[in-house]
């Protein structure tokens, strides 16, 4: 009898102890949780192409497509495509930013001044354009590693392929889809995206 009250002693208080690591990996993981919530495009603040702040917290309630721009590069030609995009749904809570990189093939060698006189001269760009960052590598700028990190925008992990690669980022903020660098801006899916019909 006692060598039975003994046995169930033993295992109620295994049993006990195990519950208590349990709870306690339970209660551990609860601030994992809560730095692992995806961040929003509109927390971030940067510089525009012509030395001003661009606060992204200004874009809420706006459908945002966000594109690495270039030059001297074959696709350069879809700056035209994009305005054109812009132009058309601008009125319609959307709009496009660039932001320049020279991490494919030394194709934006430019300065901020040199980028965008060419943007204005040979595309008429009026959708703003930022800075000029890196959009890959260690010196990745904030806003692409919240682009390209699932950790950050707690949809998918990317990599910036060549320029001219778009994201597609919703009125609060969140990342919902990426078109390769081929993805023209007047793409089906994309208009699609904007206009609300795949939704």
């Amino acid at each position: 009898m006692k060598t039975n009250i003994l046995l169930l002693a033993v295992a109620f208080l295994a049993f006990g102890c195990k519950d208590q690591k349990k709870t306690g990996e339970l209660s551990a993981l609860e601030p994992v949780e809560k730095t692992q919530e995806m961040k929003s495009l509109h927390e971030f603040k940067v510089i525009d192409l012509y030395g001003e702040p661009f606060d992204f917290a200004s874009l809420k309630g706006k459908k945002v497509l966000v594109v690495n721009t270039a030059s001297e590069c074959g696709l350069t030609p879809q700056y035209k495509g994009l305005q054109e995009l812009y132009e058309t749904f601008k009125d319609r809570d959307f709009v496009i930013v660039g932001f320049p990189a020279n991490n494919f093939g030394g194709q934006e060698p430019g300065s901020d001044e040199e980028i965008a006189e060419f943007c204005e001269a040979n595309y008429g760009v009026s959708f703003p354009m930022m800075s000029k960052i890196s959009v890959k590598g260690e010196d990745m700028h904030p806003v692409y590693r919240f682009l390209t990190s699932k950790e950050q925008n707690g949809y998918m992990d990317t990599e910036v392929s060549w320029n001219f690669q778009k994201y597609l980022v919703d009125a609060d903020g969140h990342v919902v889809a990426m078109k390769s660098p081929q993805t023209l801006p007047a793409d089906e899916s994309i208009i699609n995206w904007i206009t609300g019909e795949n939704e």
